[in-house]
């Protein structure tokens, strides 16, 4: 349901018409919910396609329309049966309280769509006409709507105010991350950039900062240029994600709010009581939420801010005991990862990990579950249920090898593949050493102009041979789980390739 309404009307509910039967009110409901925002069509906002600075009051128009006149709504009884003829418009009630002079409630006013205004009733339905044709006593008056600024939704403020050869793709889209709002707006409509920005500030309440991306992703660090377009220069955040708080400086750091399913999906895979090593860590999305499913993490970043912030939401997130953050080159961390474990485990001995494995989240979803299926259950009841089950727990060893290796690098990561080659080398080969799954991020770009986002056919042995080339082993492609991530650019791909460390490759001594 539109937000705008879904606020409105709850206000009417609980605070003009408390008064009211509960039948009356659970017709007032089902008349809105049933017909929508069919009016919304006859209305749109005035145009200034010269406008350069944005100019609220430009916006609000007055529109013309008829009203029933009552005593009271509930003398209305029929009123869900004539739902066809009355103002279905989001965010704008079609109920009306007057008042006197004095200030105390005079009558309410119906009103009807806005064709149905200055006599011209014939269209009507014969119901309607036929009820007021009975009821003399609801009288038809006239009544001026007040459409203003907040009104209006920002596609459609923006289709006033750019060149019409803009409005193909009115660009309104954007990527939230904590209270930033991260645009990136094509050249096309950079001169409108200032515009564009504070209608998408002011129509998004959780958005205080408007940015638009300048140039391409730094190679190493991920970051990019990026300018204040509206609101705040403020570029510290705070964003919640996997049941995590995430503090980092946006314009320092890498961070895709457009992930999280993709956090999710892998995170998904790790359980508790595993180790996992993160060699691309940035601020830590796959890192913190493992740790807080009793994982041992031991992450790391090249990046100096990434590191420093990563090491923060370690201690923000209660995860200092099991999550450990580094500050290495990516192969170097490799190449040490085992025996850090190793010292790590030497030291610890064991952990504790809930009985109940279940994670936060599933827990959520169990509990919502629980109250559709019975309303008498109150909330706290069914959450200190939750908290007493995770609450149990076991005591079992430190791992001594990794559960998984994560690398989310994409333009680069599967060149640091060759890192694992002699990882094991210290080590006997034998079965006693179960052998990591790497979970290898990377980009795949078509080079055929005809074919910009080819078949699995064609993407999958291509990134068979780049894995292949950098382990240093031909890896069958079967041994292999790619899945497909996102589309990047029209012609590029991200992808996620997931395989269990080959033993010749581990244990290689050359």
């Amino acid at each position: 349901m539109n937000k705008r309404f879904s606020n409105y009307f709850y206000t009417i509910t609980l605070r003009k018409f408390r008064f009211f039967s509960s039948a009356l009110q659970l017709q007032l409901q089902m008349v809105h919910q049933t017909t929508g925002e069919r009016d919304n069509a006859h209305f749109s906002p005035p145009i200034n396609r010269s406008m350069k600075v944005l100019d609220r009051d430009f916006f609000t128009i007055k529109v013309p329309l008829t009203a029933i006149k009552v005593l009271d709504p509930r003398e209305f009884k029929t009123l869900r049966t004539f739902e066809m003829d009355l103002l279905q418009l989001h965010g704008v009630t079609n109920i009306v309280k007057t008042f006197k002079a004095d200030g105390q409630a005079a009558d309410f006013l119906i009103l009807l769509r806005p064709d149905l205004h200055d006599g011209e009733l014939e269209g009507m339905s014969e119901r309607m006409k036929l009820y007021l044709a009975e009821h003399k006593e609801f009288p038809l008056v006239p009544y001026t709507l007040e459409l203003g600024y907040k009104f209006w939704k920002p596609e459609e403020i923006l289709s006033a105010v750019l060149p019409e050869e803009l409005l193909t793709e009115i660009p309104t889209g954007f990527t939230l991350t904590g209270h930033i709002a991260h645009m990136n707006l094509r050249s096309q409509y950079l001169p409108y950039k200032y515009l564009i920005g504070q209608v998408i500030l002011d129509k998004n309440p959780s958005v205080e900062t408007v940015v638009n991306k300048l140039d391409t992703i730094d190679t190493v660090f991920r970051t990019f240029e990026m300018e204040v377009i509206a609101g705040e220069k403020r570029y510290m955040v705070e964003h919640r994600e996997s049941d995590c708080i995430f503090r980092f400086d946006f314009s320092k750091v890498y961070w895709n709010s457009r992930l999280q399913g993709e956090h999710l999906r892998l995170i998904s895979m790790f359980k508790p009581g595993e180790a996992v090593c993160d060699v691309m860590a940035g601020v830590g999305p796959f890192a913190l939420p493992a740790g807080k499913r009793h994982l041992v993490v031991f992450a790391n970043d090249l990046n100096g801010d990434s590191y420093a912030s990563m090491q923060e939401n370690i201690r923000i997130n209660k995860v200092t005991d099991n999550v450990f953050a580094y500050n290495l080159d990516g192969r170097d961390f490799i190449r040490i990862s085992i025996s850090e474990l190793r010292k790590y485990a030497s030291k610890k001995k064991t952990m504790l990990i809930p009985e109940n494995t279940e994670t936060a989240a599933e827990s959520r979803t169990k509990k919502v579950r629980k109250l559709e299926n019975s309303q008498r259950k109150s909330d706290q009841a069914v959450e200190n249920k939750d908290k007493k089950e995770r609450k149990k727990t076991k005591q079992v060893p430190v791992p001594t090898e990794y559960a998984h290796y994560v690398m989310n690098l994409p333009h680069a990561a599967i060149e640091f593949l060759d890192a694992f080659r002699g990882l094991y080398r210290d080590d006997d080969d034998d079965d006693a050493i179960t052998m990591p799954m790497v979970h290898v991020y990377c980009f795949h770009k078509s080079n055929d102009p005809e074919n910009p986002k080819p078949e699995e056919s064609v993407v999958h042995p291509a990134l068979r041979q780049r894995v292949a080339d950098a382990l240093g082993y031909d890896i069958p492609l079967d041994e292999l789980s790619i899945h497909y991530v996102r589309l990047v650019a029209p012609s590029k791909t991200m992808h996620c390739v997931s395989f269990r460390l080959p033993r010749q490759v581990a244990f290689a001594r050359d």
